[in-house]
């Protein structure tokens, strides 16, 4: 199972679109995680769409090869390795983001990163680190981008991809806790930034095939589906459509929302990234 989760860059140029050809012609686009998975996904969509696109993340290798993939779009692409953990580094990203391009239009953070553990057995360094990268993390980069716009008198929209948290998530309660956060400073700067004209929304993903599985147990794997009115595993494609469409001009009247591609995990099941425990087995 696990060796058919992901999609090659091929099949991301082949997939039809939700989305209309120039949607994002003359915008940049600045995507964050965007070396591999829903990341890459989506800065696939934003070039096919149009846009020149800023890869960044941490592994340099990773953004050059899935910047080359871009190339057949023929549009302008920059990679710019960082830990978004660090917010002179993040500053440092949009300083010579402006530099390169002279403006910037969305802004995607997609980059994160979590392990399956029982929450009883976290490590003070396990719970820090979770909540540094995919809270911490996500908030420099809002804040960086909101001040350049601000400073510059330009529109913006960002996206945050994050979790589907209400009923809870077994297995990373340290991710539940910092998408929670993130998904509600949203809300908040969404009604602070609206004066500057900037928008700002959050995409939820159930589970989507990716290699990002793989850190997961196999038995939690194969239980996943059950936990969706689907009974199957979302694709990449499925979160960059709607990424894009909040992001883009389509879904301009849209501000601070949070859009659950999940395949009705909500309405159903409960998600374990841990084995189950017999308590909870039926």
């Amino acid at each position: 199972m696990t060796a058919d989760f992901g999609r090659t860059d091929e099949e991301l140029a082949s997939l039809p679109m939700a989305l209309a050809d120039g949607l994002f012609a003359g915008k940049v686009a600045l995507v964050s995680g965007a070396g591999s998975g829903i990341g890459r996904a989506i800065a696939h969509w934003s070039a096919r769409l149009g846009a020149s696109v800023i890869l960044c993340g941490r592994n340099a290798e990773r953004l050059d090869e899935a910047a080359h993939a871009l190339s057949p779009y023929g549009v302008e692409t920059m990679t710019h390795a960082l830990t978004i953990r660090d917010p002179q580094a993040v500053a440092a990203l949009f300083d010579e983001a402006w530099t390169r391009f002279g403006r910037l239009d969305l802004v995607v953070n997609n980059a994160g990163g979590q392990f399956p553990q029982a929450a009883i057995d976290f490590s003070p360094k396990g719970w820090a680190a979770v909540i540094d990268t995919n809270l911490n993390g996500a908030w420099y980069m809002m804040q960086a981008a909101a001040r350049k716009w601000r400073d510059a008198g330009a529109p913006g929209s960002i996206v945050n991809v994050t979790a589907v948290v209400g009923r809870g998530m077994p297995g990373v309660a340290h991710t539940c806790a910092a998408r929670a956060g993130v998904i509600h400073v949203s809300k908040t700067v969404a009604v602070e930034w609206a004066p500057l004209n900037i928008r700002v929304n959050c995409v939820a993903p159930g589970i989507i095939s990716t290699e990002g599985m793989r850190v997961y147990p196999p038995e939690a794997v194969t239980d996943m589906p059950n936990s969706n009115l689907m009974r199957r595993f979302g694709q990449v494609e499925d979160v960059a459509n709607a990424v894009c469409y909040l992001a883009s001009d389509a879904g301009g009247f849209i501000t601070g929302e949070v859009l659950t591609i999940d395949g009705g995990n909500q309405l159903w099941g409960d998600q374990w990234t841990i084995p189950r425990p017999d308590f909870f087995k039926v």
